[in-house]
């Protein structure tokens, strides 16, 4: 049996490998690829060495405050959409179905959320940092906790940001997947470090653009290629990926209840409560640009993540009954992205070249705005109280902060690599902090009652109570308890489709059975919680990481609104209504209701005692 495991893998790694020897970068690609670095590291060089500019921290953090409307909304619309989005989100759409859309068009919720709600708190008190407000409304403890977890979660993050399009172009190239990471991230390093906010900004302009065209040219050659649209929805409707599923129990993996509540969180807490975010926002002159900022980037957001979404459903129209997983020649869905954009585009000179372009674009702007708001907080929060504080030392300080980094998430790759699902890692571990950090914000604007003692052991709370939960739900997943099994797809149309390169892998061992002989080799649990379904008793270490963020939001409020009866607000104390949301702000504001005549109580008549004493106290004055 072993003997066979191993002959079998051996097959398969062959035939791997001839493949890709089809599958290759062009010069033109290198090229394409080449002036997209190239167009980035000489907006940096522009901003750090010739733009005319004081050199001062608000102007390298925010660009002086003077930042143009439509480059900050294109900014945000591209941070936000990470090389972990352009991969691994159609890789989700590939394997589970359209349910994700429901993620991505919760931003419709939080915009207004956002508009109407958070970020007027942020200019009424006219803050830079968004933990400086919690300073404000709670104690600088609070701001230092919520820090930590924001710098915590960058250290775990910022490796993925930059491994996951060096996985692409391994793919595509065969290079060695370190050594285009450590290139390309001290490119990154480079021009974040020298340019500031208005190098990210423009940058994340360029990037913008790439991911758009790219994006809309592989959905419509695609399509093209899988026969047309019709096409493309029949294949999608009879392999399952539009069964959308409204079920409202919380172990199913992704359900319109827990992508809307989900996505909404979320999207409120990225564009409106991390800092790497709220820094370009706040870089705006006024609140209004602000609002049309937020405005346009939701739009565009929409627009960029649903052709992103659908991308998924017509890779698996196009490979429907010839999956190139099943068959050997891609090892995870995560890596299936970059072999379709080969497949259909591979012939077309230069356009392999403008993906894994926009794949890159994707993550070097998630990465440069997370560099310089991490450099930003570190400074801020953690250096400037220790030492003589100058605006040259605080750029020059900045700056070493940002090579660090960018030389930790070298280094970082190299445990990236072993995840299985890069989108099902981001969400559970920034499922531990993401929600406390999100309660937290909002206990602020929206419950006055609270004070500093009753937020901080909230966020305590909360975080320790969800990584209990996701400590056990992993063991779960160990124990084979929890098993989250793709809908499926065949290899039986490869020959109908003439798919040469998959039907090679194919011939060269049968390779239909991969799936079907690893399942029945294996004792799986009768009881058993899936993606779609769970016979088991129900138990909150089942619970879909899709949750995780929604449900430490929730535990915040749980310990707070009670703990706020047991630590009240000291009398004495001044609350100033600027901290509060506008909405909460008017119900405080609100003036007592004026009562009609005929509502106010009637006197009682005075009893005989009641005019005696009266009449004597008159007596007594006279």
């Amino acid at each position: 049996m072993a003997s066979s495991v191993s002959n079998l893998a051996s097959t398969v790694a062959t035939a791997t490998a001839a493949a890709l020897e089809d599958l290759h970068f062009s010069l033109t690609d290198y090229i394409v690829f080449s002036l997209m670095l190239s167009a980035s590291a000489g907006i940096g060089v522009y901003f750090g060495f010739f733009s005319k500019a004081k050199n001062t921290t608000e102007e390298y953090l925010q660009g002086g405050k003077r930042m143009p409307t439509l480059p900050v909304a294109i900014s945000l619309v591209s941070s936000q959409l990470s090389g972990v989005a352009m991969m691994s989100v159609p890789a989700e759409t590939y394997s589970f179905g359209f349910n994700m859309i429901f993620v991505v068009w919760a931003m419709v919720l939080a915009v207004p959320v956002l508009i109407y709600i958070i970020v007027p708190v942020f200019y009424d008190n006219n803050v830079s940092n968004c933990y400086e407000y919690l300073e404000l409304r709670f104690s600088k403890r609070t701001r230092q906790l919520v820090t930590v977890t924001f710098i915590l979660n960058q250290f775990l993050m910022l490796p993925v940001f930059m491994f996951v399009p060096s996985l692409a172009f391994s793919q595509v190239t065969g290079y060695n997947i370190h050594l285009i990471n450590t290139v390309v991230s001290s490119i990154c390093v480079f021009y974040t470090m020298l340019g500031g906010i208005k190098a990210v900004v423009w940058t994340d302009v360029v990037q913008g653009g790439v991911m758009l065209i790219s994006v809309v040219l592989v959905a419509i050659l695609g399509t093209s290629n899988t026969g047309g649209i019709t096409n493309v929805l029949e294949n999608a409707a009879e392999g399952g990926r539009f069964d959308f599923s409204f079920g409202i129990d919380p172990r199913l993996r992704l359900t319109f209840f827990s992508g809307i509540a989900s996505g909404l969180l979320m999207w409120t807490g990225k564009l409106g409560l991390d800092q790497s975010c709220v820094q370009r926002i706040v870089s705006l002159p006024s609140y209004g640009h602000a609002k049309k900022c937020l405005l346009m980037a939701g739009v565009g957001f929409l627009l960029i993540m649903s052709f992103t979404c659908f991308t998924g459903i017509i890779m698996f129209a196009y490979y429907y009954g010839c999956d190139p997983i099943q068959a050997g020649l891609v090892s995870k869905p995560d890596k299936l992205m970059p072999f379709f954009i080969q497949d259909i585009m591979g012939h077309m000179m230069g356009m392999p070249g403008v993906f894994i372009s926009c794949v890159f674009s994707a993550s070097l702007s998630s990465l440069s705005a997370s560099l310089n708001s991490f450099a930003g907080v570190v400074y801020f929060d953690y250096i400037k109280p220790r030492i003589n504080h100058s605006e040259a030392k605080a750029n020059a300080t900045m700056k070493l902060v940002i090579v660090v980094m960018g030389a930790y998430c070298i280094v970082g790759g190299f445990i990236v690599q072993n995840f299985n699902s890069i989108i099902q890692t981001m969400w559970t571990i920034t499922g531990i902090n993401m929600g406390a950090v999100v309660g937290v914000f909002c206990l602020g604007m929206f419950v006055p009652r609270c004070n500093a003692k009753v937020a901080v052991s909230g966020i305590a709370f909360s975080c320790l109570a969800m990584l209990w939960i996701i400590i056990n739900g992993q063991m779960n997943f160990k124990a084979g308890l929890i098993k989250y099994d793709p809908l499926p797809n065949g290899l039986d149309q490869c020959e109908a489709k003439g798919f040469e390169v998959i039907l090679n892998a194919i011939r060269n061992k049968n390779v239909t059975s991969i799936g079907t002989t690893a399942v029945s080799s294996l004792e799986t649990p009768k009881e058993l919680t899936t993606a779609f379904e769970s016979n088991r008793d129900f138990s909150i270490y089942d619970t879909s990481f899709y949750w995780y963020k929604v449900l430490g939001a929730l535990l915040v409020f749980a310990w707070a609104i009670p703990m706020s009866y047991v630590w009240p607000l000291d009398k004495e104390e001044k609350q100033n209504p600027k901290l509060y949301s506008p909405f909460v702000r008017s119900l405080l504001n609100k003036p007592s209701p004026v009562l009609e005549l005929e509502e106010l109580p009637l006197k009682t008549p005075l009893s005989e005692e009641q005019i005696k004493e009266k009449e004597n106290g008159s007596a007594a004055e006279a």
